[in-house]
């Protein structure tokens, strides 16, 4: 095990002797080059493949893979807003609600369809404003690709409906979940909601997304073993584990990711508890020399010896908690593996230091980038950038056809598949580009008064799109100022409709004034106080994780009687 931890200390020492300083003409130029893949990929699935999900890049032509609704077009949506095209990114989203329809006799994959889908049209419904699309009145809290996202998340809520809460991994989003479905899913795939549902829940009003997502998180934390791991695969209705081997990759890995998310995107408490909780399991017992292996979940013992390519996230959602050292030294055991092959392997043996027989393939997946992404915003390490460059010449000269960009099959001899992952559209080129530009939009770059922030809401008294994006696992940002603006709306709502209710019976004190406090109903919303008003002497304080909110006054007069935050 000791040669490629050897090779990549040797790598380390290496980069921090003569680290390559980038210019802004030349983050300029290689940004441009990221741009003209993007349009190589982006036009020759418009011309080759769609409507279909994904391009065949090899043989030029189309085909459906995760449900027959034009998926490509859908996830690329956001990454034009990125890339500065704002007359395709309106012509596309007036497209789409032409053409996708989701009441459809297809089964379809609950995760996927929930990142790539759901997620992808509540970014683009969240970016349509700076897109200068017509936006409807209340916006972000009505328009019509949130209208699209809502319903393509209820044909997914059949899923849900197991006596423990966690979802089906598939469903037909016609007839719901056939009777012949197996009960048995990924960690992922029942821990991978909170934040589109969450999403969903606070920008419409409707709790039932954020219920559900919430309730199949913590039915999933129940199940961890005694040393506090989780397994691969769970039946879900039985909730014993079917897959035992506990890891931070494949069949994992955005369960912990959305964990972490979610806590700062919903300042949500409990989520951060039980992402600390299985960290410290995940150091104690599958952390060996800044890998990070797979062990049996109840034992601890080692299972499989291996890296696998998914497992590149890690870096990046160690920064988003201040853990630097950690990153680094990780990254650059990843990184060694890139520039071993020009691409990360699916599957890598560390022992061996050589890839795993049958999982030699690099699909074009982001996570490596992803990392870099993370680590030179907190860093400012341009080791990171020259991580992206290699990346750009890697996927350039092996896997660029006249049809696009074809994952790679073999990274030892280059061979090539016919398939160009929707993903690579949405996170991969998005990733790359995002590195080499740290004053986008996206990173809170901008000054006051320069249009890097936006009004929104009723009386269009929120501030929008000033920072703090949070990227799902498909790389579709979502803005947290939008969860709190529509959810303080329909805060205001309630409150003036129990006001009114009340005044409606004079015979009968308000609800408000009879009863104490109760707690969180099944169909309110995690995060809303029971009244926009303090009591008297009451001071507003800070959640532990701190996001500045935009206040806003309430005004309204009844019967004579004024209403505002101070009251």
């Amino acid at each position: 095990m000791r040669a490629p931890v050897c090779l990549a200390l040797l790598v380390l020492l290496l980069n921090d002797a003569a680290t390559r300083q980038f210019s802004d003409e030349e983050t300029s130029g290689i940004r441009q080059r990221i741009k003209d893949m993007f349009y190589h990929a982006y036009n020759s699935y418009l011309d080759n493949a769609f409507p279909y999900d994904e391009l065949r890049p090899l043989t030029c032509d189309g085909q459906d893979t995760w449900g027959s609704f034009s998926l490509t077009l859908i996830d690329a949506l956001d990454t034009l807003l990125v890339l500065g095209n704002h007359t395709e990114f309106q012509r596309v989203a007036s497209l789409l609600q032409d053409t996708v329809d989701f009441d459809i006799d297809v089964n379809a994959s609950v995760f996927e369809t929930n990142i790539r889908v759901v997620g992808g049209l509540l970014s683009a419904h969240l970016l349509a404003g700076r897109a200068g699309m017509q936006l409807e009145p209340g916006w972000p809290c009505a328009g019509p690709l949130l209208r699209m996202a809502e319903d393509a998340a209820r044909k997914l809520m059949p899923a849900f409906q197991t006596s423990t809460g966690m979802p089906y991994g598939t469903v037909n989003l016609l007839r719901g979940v056939s009777p012949t479905e197996t009960p048995v899913t990924c960690t992922a795939g029942v821990g991978t909601f909170i934040l589109e549902f969450a999403t969903l829940s606070r920008l419409t009003g409707d709790a039932t997304f954020e219920n559900a997502a919430r309730r199949a998180l913590r039915a999933l934390w129940e199940t961890r073993s005694d040393i506090g791991l989780v397994g691969n695969h769970i039946d879900v209705l039985s909730k014993k584990w079917v897959a035992q081997d506990a890891g931070i990759g494949a069949g994992v890995d955005s369960y912990f990711e959305y964990l972490v998310k979610g806590a700062i995107m919903l300042q949500d408490e409990e989520l951060l508890n039980m992402f600390l909780d299985y960290d410290r399991a995940i150091q104690n017992y599958t952390r060996f020399d800044d890998w990070y292996l797979w062990v049996q979940m109840h034992k601890g013992t080692v299972s499989m010896p291996v890296f696998q390519s998914l497992e590149a996230f890690w870096p990046g959602l160690q920064s988003l908690l201040g853990n630097l050292d950690s990153a680094a030294r990780t990254f650059q055991n990843y990184y060694s593996v890139w520039r071993q092959f020009g691409g990360l392997p699916e599957f890598y043996s560390i022992p061996q230091g050589y890839t795993v027989d049958k999982r030699e393939g690099y699909p074009l997946r982001p996570e490596l980038i992803e990392s870099a992404m993370y680590l030179f915003r907190a860093t400012g390490d341009h080791m990171y950038l020259q991580l992206g460059l290699d990346a750009l010449e890697s996927i350039e000269r092996i896997a660029k056809t006249p049809c696009g960009y074809a994952s790679i099959k073999d990274l030892r001899d280059h061979q090539l598949d016919n398939r160009m992952e929707s993903f690579f559209l949405a996170e991969t080129v998005k990733y790359l580009y995002l590195l080499f530009d740290p004053t986008h939009f996206l990173h809170g770059g901008g000054a006051e008064g320069d249009g890097s922030w936006e009004e929104g809401g009723e009386g269009r008294q929120c501030v929008l799109g000033a920072g703090g994006f949070i990227f799902n696992t498909e790389a579709h940002p979502l803005d947290p100022a939008a969860l709190y603006c529509c959810s303080r709306h329909a805060q205001d709502r309630q409150e003036l409709r129990n006001i009114l209710f009340s005044l409606s019976q004079p015979g009968e004190k308000s609800a408000s004034q009879s009863k104490p406090p109760t707690e969180q109903t099944e169909d309110s919303l995690p995060g809303q106080s029971d009244s926009i008003a303090l009591k008297p002497g009451e001071k507003k304080t800070a959640p532990l994780l701190s996001c500045p909110i935009q206040p806003f006054s309430a005004r309204l007069s009844i019967l004579g009687q004024v209403f505002t935050d101070a009251t």
